[in-house]
């Protein structure tokens, strides 16, 4: 069986995953040992009790199980499965300083018998734990939907749950390209002045629960172009984008990307990114923009052969090029690409400036509470998804981001993946406009279609919801 996996990126995918959680992991609080043990007197009972218990924490690549023999605030003396005795001090003790003090909890002490996770940075040993939390990376070929690398999770000798596959989890902001991309086929252009201020709904106007949506950052600029609101990833634009074109268009648009319109319902939360996807439906989605408006199908096995190397089965996936496979205009592909370029120049992606290149688009993603940060993005030959979050759904952290979690770990594959590629630049297709500082559809130029949304006393503006607009496609 021969995968389209390559082993350098699949190494890079798995380091950058591992560095990306761990990085994650050195912010939170030290939870205390693994278990503990009672250690016999005797030296041979000593080995070979804790011989067996080292047997039940089986080390997971460079984090290595250990017993602690001795332990006090300056000091943790412990010995590793192979019998060899190392010395934790100094920087390697902060991570676990709390819980050396005499008055730590004794059900979370680190003390004589303690199991403790510890990793080796050059000579130097240090206490660190295994995650709690999960990720997912997966990086594709945008020509033809070859997946390059693909990780599941953190360890798959813990876990065989496989995030980029199985894991249904709100996209959250990482979502609102495909709702941008469905306001272009309606009249609208990156240039559309769209008001970014607050809006509510009462129970008595929504027969339900009141809604107040609000920006991640809680705060409002006012109208803005469009462009712009995707740039700073403001909620209030998206809702108001949606709302305009129809939630239920929305969700019949965001299909031809290869989400399922079940799990992504017609309402206006669909704008936050409040249904369901994978880390695998994103790829092959963000490789729509990436490769100019192909649908691609991410795939994994190239061909099969018999014990002689006779062809049993070749894989004959869904080609970008081929107008069969095209799913949006080529125009509306370039035009989210330029969009999505400058989340990464000016916006929430700017980490990955350190690419030194120019030709990098994507979207973060932070869910509502943050129990999912996403990065999805490309180079146009290369789509890449990361993915964290925690099994049972719970918050990161209050300022855990899909730029600041998911994003490095995109990076980090990124740079070894696209080490010495040559930049791409991407044609302006027939049918784009230059006018005013913006592209736009040529059957749409400046002052045509969609001006803008909700801007008070601006003409072509678009009107607030009605009460039974927001009855019908918020509930």
């Amino acid at each position: 069986v021969f995968t389209t996996i390559t082993k350098a990126d699949q190494d890079a995918a798995y380091l950058a995953v591992r560095r990306g959680i761990m990085a994650y992991e050195k912010r939170q609080a030290y939870r205390g040992p693994e278990s503990y043990i009672e250690i016999p007197d005797k030296k041979e009972d000593a080995e070979d009790t804790i011989e067996v218990e080292l047997a039940n924490h089986p080390d997971s690549d460079d984090l290595v199980a250990a017993v602690v023999l001795e332990a006090n605030p300056k000091l943790i003396r412990a010995v590793l499965i192979s019998g060899e005795e190392i010395n934790i001090q100094g920087e390697g003790l902060r991570f676990a300083a709390q819980l050396l003090n005499e008055k730590a909890p004794p059900n979370r002490r680190v003390r004589r018998g303690a199991v403790i996770r510890v990793m080796q940075e050059g000579k130097t040993w240090s206490v660190t734990q295994m995650p709690e939390v999960q990720s997912a990376f997966v990086a594709a070929d945008t020509k033809d939907g070859a997946i390059r690398a693909l990780v599941g999770g953190f360890d798959f000798n813990r876990s065989k749950f496989n995030h980029v596959t199985q894991a249904w989890r709100q996209p959250g902001s990482s979502f609102k390209p495909f709702i941008y991309s469905a306001s272009l086929e309606k009249g609208l252009s990156p240039s559309t002045i769209i008001n970014d201020a607050p809006i509510s709904f009462s129970s008595g106007t929504t027969g339900g629960p009141p809604w107040e949506p609000k920006n991640y950052d809680g705060k409002y600029d006012g109208p803005m172009t469009m462009r712009k609101g995707l740039t700073k990833s403001k909620n209030m634009i998206s809702i108001r984008i949606l709302h305009k074109i129809g939630a239920k268009y929305g969700q019949e648009y965001i299909t031809r990307f290869g989400f399922d319109s079940a799990r992504n319902p017609p309402y206006l939360t669909l704008a936050l990114g409040a249904g369901a996807v994978t880390p695998l439906q994103m790829a092959g989605a963000y490789g729509v923009f990436a490769n100019g408006g192909y649908k691609i199908n991410p795939y994994l096995i190239s061909r099969i052969t018999d014990a002689e190397g006779r062809l049993l089965s070749q894989a004959k996936p869904d080609l970008a090029g081929d107008e069969n496979n095209r799913v949006i205009d080529v125009r509306n592909a370039f035009l989210m690409d330029s969009m999505l370029k400058d989340v990464v120049n000016h916006g929430t992606a700017t980490r990955a400036l350190s690419l030194k290149r120019t030709d990098l688009a994507g979207k973060t993603g932070t869910t509502n509470d943050s129990f999912d940060a996403w990065f999805a993005g490309y180079q146009p030959g290369l789509v890449g998804v990361a993915w964290i979050g925690f099994d049972q759904p719970r918050n990161l952290g209050s300022r855990e981001t899909g730029g600041g979690l998911a994003l490095p770990i995109w990076i980090g594959y990124m740079e070894k993946s696209l080490k010495g590629v040559p930049m791409a630049e991407r044609e302006i297709p027939e049918g784009i406009i230059q006018a005013n500082g913006d592209y736009f559809y040529a059957e749409n130029p400046p002052g045509m279609g969609v001006r803008s949304l909700d801007v008070p006393g601006a003409a072509g503006s678009g009107t607030a919801p009605t009460r039974d607009e927001v009855k019908n496609e918020l509930f």
